[in-house]
C-alpha cells in the first residue's frame, strides 16, 4: 500500500496497515491499537494528532464473518492540550446484551480508558458483514484523528458475482479536518454556538500530490466508502461512470444504480463501479457541505476530489473540468433503497416522538426539551447496581427512555426547520427506515435497515427491535451537536441486562480509575 501522508482525508487505508492478526481457520482476530499523539499533516498543515498506531486514518481492521474481534487499546496519550483519556466505539457492530460492557460509549456503557492504561474490547461479530468503522466516542476527540475503517468480509457474499475486486485498495475513507485541536474548537463552540467550520475536506492541499484510485479497464470494483466526518456531508460521484449501491451500513441492498451518492456523517455504502470507459483519468468527486465556508477561508472545495486512473493512463490530472458532479443525473434517494433480503417492518408496540430544537445563540441542542448531559455514573452501572429501574430513576439530563425487552419501538422525528439533516445513529441495533427524510413515502413492506439516517425538514420514522436489550446510545453523528445535547439513551429490558450482563474485573476497574484522575488527564 502507498502512503497518502499529505492527502489522507480522501484515502485508501494506506497510512495504517492492516492490523488484524488471524490464524488460519481460527475465529479469534487479535488487534492492538496504540492510541498515541503523533505529528501529521493530513492536508499539508502539520499539527499534533491523536492517532491509532501513529497514523491518520488509523490502521484498517479486517475480519471475516463469524470472527471474534479482540481489540486491545493502549492509551499512550501525553499531550496536555488535548483529551488524555479515550474510549473506542466500533460503529455499526452489534454488541449483545451479555457483552454490553464492551460497547465503548463513555458514561453510557463504560468509563473512558485513562492515560497509561489499557482495555481490551471483545466483540463476537456473529452474522454481521459489511463496511464499518471505529473512532473515539469521547467528547469530540475523533476530530483530532482517532478514526479508521473496519471491514467484515463474507466469503459467501451472495453478491460477489457483481464485482471482481474488493480489497484494501477499494476502501475509501472521507472526512473533515481542522487545523486546531478539538478541545480549543469545542471551547469556541460553547462560547459562540457556532459549529466550527472545517479547514479542509477530502482531497489534496494546494499544490499537493494526486490521490489516485487505480483500476483496470473491464474490471468491476467494490468501493467501500465511509464518511468519517464529525459534521460534513459528502456527495460522491465519478465522472463518466455509474455507481451501483449494494450495501448500506452493513446491510446488503438490492442493486441500485445511481450516478451520485450523498453521505451523511457516519454513513457507509458499498458501490460497484465498472471500469468500462476509455483508458484515461477521471475525476472522483466529493464536494461537501457543512457550515458557512466564509467562516474559514482555508477551505478550497475545488480540491475535494481524487482521480480514477485506468491502467495505461498518464500520471496526470484529468483533462476534464473540476465539477461538483452530475447536474442532470440520477442521485441516490434513500427511500429507493431496498434490502437484498426483504423484511417487513413489524408493527410497533411503543411509539416515541423526538422533537429536535436548538437554543438560539447557544451551543445547546434539545430532544423533547432536554439537552443530554453525560452522567458521572454510567447508565449501565446504574442498571447493574439495581439503582435504576424506570425513567424517573435517571437524571432528567440523561434523556433515558426505559423500554420493554422484545418489543418494536417506533420513533417519529417530526419535520424541523433546521437547515441540515441530522444523521441519527443507533448503537447496539439497526432500524427500519419506515419513512426517510428523502421522501414522503411510508414503506412498511420492505424498508431498508441501517444504523444512520437523516432527520430533517421532511420528517423521519424508524422502527427497531429491543430483542437485544441494553442501554444503547441514540444520537446525532454530528459530534458537535452530540456534545451540545442532541442525544438520548434507549435502555431496554433492564431485568434482562441484569440477568445476562456479567462484566469483567477489567471493566469494573475503569470507572474508579477514571474518577481518580486529575481533570487534565480525563
Amino acid at each position: 500500500m502507498k502512503s497518502l501522508a499529505a492527502s489522507a482525508l480522501f484515502a485508501l487505508p494506506a497510512l495504517g496497515a492492516i492490523v488484524s492478526t488471524r490464524a488460519p481457520n481460527a475465529s479469534v482476530n487479535a488487534v492492538t491499537l496504540d492510541v498515541v499523539n503523533a505529528q501529521g499533516s493530513p492536508d499539508g498543515f502539520e499539527r499534533t494528532l491523536i492517532t491509532a498506531n501513529g497514523t491518520y486514518p488509523g490502521p484498517t481492521i479486517v475480519a471475516t464473518k463469524g470472527d471474534t474481534l479482540v481489540v486491545t487499546v493502549n492509551n499512550l496519550l501525553d499531550d496536555p492540550s488535548m483529551r488524555r483519556s479515550t474510549s473506542m466505539d466500533f460503529d455499526g457492530v452489534f454488541v449483545t446484551t451479555d457483552n454490553a460492557f464492551n460497547e465503548g460509549s463513555p458514561f453510557v456503557t463504560t468509563c473512558p480508558v485513562g492515560p497509561n492504561a489499557s482495555y481490551t474490547y471483545t466483540l463476537p461479530l456473529g452474522e454481521q458483514t459489511g463496511t464499518f468503522w471505529y473512532h473515539s466516542q469521547l467528547s469530540v476527540q475523533y476530530v483530532d484523528g482517532l478514526r479508521g475503517a473496519l471491514i467484515i468480509y463474507d466469503p459467501d457474499d451472495p453478491q460477489k458475482d457483481l464485482y471482481d475486486v474488493d480489497d484494501e485498495s477499494t476502501i475509501i475513507q472521507v472526512g473533515d479536518w481542522w487545523h486546531n485541536t478539538s478541545t480549543s474548537l469545542l471551547a469556541g463552540y460553547v462560547a459562540t454556538g457556532i459549529v466550527p467550520v472545517l479547514d479542509s475536506g477530502v482531497g489534496r492541499f494546494q499544490g499537493g500530490p494526486e490521490v489516485p484510485f487505480n483500476v483496470v479497464q473491464g474490471k468491476r470494483y467494490r468501493f467501500r466508502i465511509i464518511n468519517e466526518s464529525a459534521r460534513n456531508v459528502f456527495t460522491m460521484s465519478v465522472d463518466g461512470h455509474n455507481l451501483t449501491i449494494i450495501e448500506a451500513d452493513g446491510v446488503a441492498t438490492t442493486p441500485l444504480t445511481v450516478d451520485e451518492v450523498e453521505m451523511l456523517a457516519g454513513q457507509r455504502y458499498s458501490v460497484v463501479l465498472e471500469a468500462n470507459q476509455p483508458v484515461d483519468n477521471y475525476w472522483f468527486n466529493a464536494p461537501f457541505v457543512g457550515g458557512d465556508p466564509t467562516r474559514n477561508l482555508n477551505q478550497n472545495a475545488t480540491l475535494s476530489r481524487g482521480i480514477l486512473r485506468y491502467q495505461g493512463a498518464p500520471d496526470a490530472d484529468p483533462t476534464g473540468p473540476m465539477t461538483l458532479g452530475p447536474t442532470d443525473g440520477t442521485p441516490l434517494v434513500e427511500a429507493n433503497l431496498r434490502p437484498l433480503v426483504p423484511e417487513p417492518a413489524p408493527e410497533p408496540d411503543v411509539n416515541i416522538t423526538l422533537n429536535l430544537v436548538v437554543t438560539t445563540g447557544k451551543a445547546q441542542w434539545n430532544v423533547n426539551n432536554v439537552s443530554y448531559v453525560s452522567p458521572i455514573v454510567p447508565t449501565l452501572v446504574k442498571i447493574l447496581n439495581d439503582s435504576a429501574n424506570a425513567t424517573a430513576d435517571f437524571n432528567v439530563t440523561e434523556n433515558t427512555f426505559v423500554l420493554p425487552a422484545n418489543a418494536i419501538i417506533q420513533v417519529d422525528f417530526p419535520p424541523n426547520d433546521d437547515d441540515e439533516a441530522h444523521p441519527f445513529h443507533l448503537h447496539g441495533n439497526n432500524f427500519f427506515v419506515v419513512k426517510s427524510n428523502s421522501s414522503d413515502v411510508i414503506n412498511t413492506a420492505d424498508p431498508i435497515r441501517r444504523d444512520v439516517t437523516g432527520v430533517g425538514a421532511a420528517g423521519t420514522t424508524v422502527r427497531f427491535s429491543t430483542a437485544n436489550p441494553g442501554p444503547w446510545f441514540f444520537h446525532c453523528h454530528i459530534f458537535w451537536h452530540l456534545q451540545a445535547g442532541l442525544a438520548t439513551v434507549m435502555a431496554s429490558g433492564l431485568d434482562d441486562v441484569r440477568a445476562e450482563t456479567k462484566p469483567t474485573p477489567e471493566w469494573e476497574a475503569l470507572c474508579p480509575a477514571y474518577d481518580a484522575l486529575p481533570a487534565d488527564q480525563q
